[in-house]
């Protein structure tokens, strides 16, 4: 094998140029907002705080803070976060791959923005429930006619609450699309659109610390 003597100046020069590029994050989210600053998680890392117009080194800019949600910058996109959720770049995966980073939130739980037949919604996982369960309100703007669906009680922590068991033409979260999904369509308002096993079990899960990665294996 040859070597290329290369004159140190060159090196050092191209060194310098490729340590002045930004670095493109792969996962954002928000961890939490205090008065006019936000704190975002980058790949994971350790928490930042920033303030409106600060950037971090991976290149994702703070553009506002709305009470509990902001808008960030992520690949030249603007996308709204709340606290717990987390966004993807379109950087995140190599073509093919289908993987999902959640961040843990102030209470534990793995929250995340996503869609259910192309409707925006938001998930909690909850490796608890048997199907993903949505609220009403989830699934009128879905376009789900709870009334066509098989009616049947589930048991939840404020006791028996009647649904209606229903198959989701598509269920989007972060990087992955799966399609004809089981889900049950609670006769109340949920807070979150649960996501539960009938999404999960066609997923590898692991998790470390308060990072909860999912790999589409089918």
């Amino acid at each position: 094998m040859g070597f290329i003597n290369t004159p140190p100046v060159r090196i050092l020069a191209v060194l310098a140029l490729l340590a002045s590029l930004p670095v493109q994050a792969a996962n954002v989210s928000l961890a939490g907002v205090f008065g006019r600053k936000a704190v975002l998680v980058i790949d994971g890392g350790a928490p930042r705080t920033l303030a409106p117009g600060a950037s971090t080194p991976e290149g994702v800019r703070l553009l506002s803070i709305e009470g509990d949600s902001v808008w960030v910058e992520v690949d030249g996109k603007r996308v709204q976060l709340r606290i717990g959720q987390h966004v993807a770049s379109s950087r995140s995966e190599s073509p093919g791959a289908a993987t999902i980073h959640l961040n843990a939130d102030a209470q534990g739980h793995f929250v995340s923005a996503g869609a259910i037949n192309g409707a925006s919604v938001n998930f909690m996982v909850d490796t608890g429930a048997t199907v993903i369960a949505i609220g009403r309100a989830d699934a009128r703007r879905a376009g789900i006619d709870a009334a066509r669906g098989r009616a049947i009680s589930v048991q939840t922590a404020n006791g028996v609450v009647r649904a209606w068991q229903v198959r989701l033409h598509s269920v989007k979260v972060g990087a992955v699309t799966l399609s004809d999904i089981e889900a049950a369509v609670m006769e109340i308002d949920m807070p979150y659109a649960l996501l539960g096993m009938s999404f999960l079990n066609r997923m590898d899960m692991q998790r470390k610390g308060q990072i909860m990665t999912l790999k589409q294996r089918f």
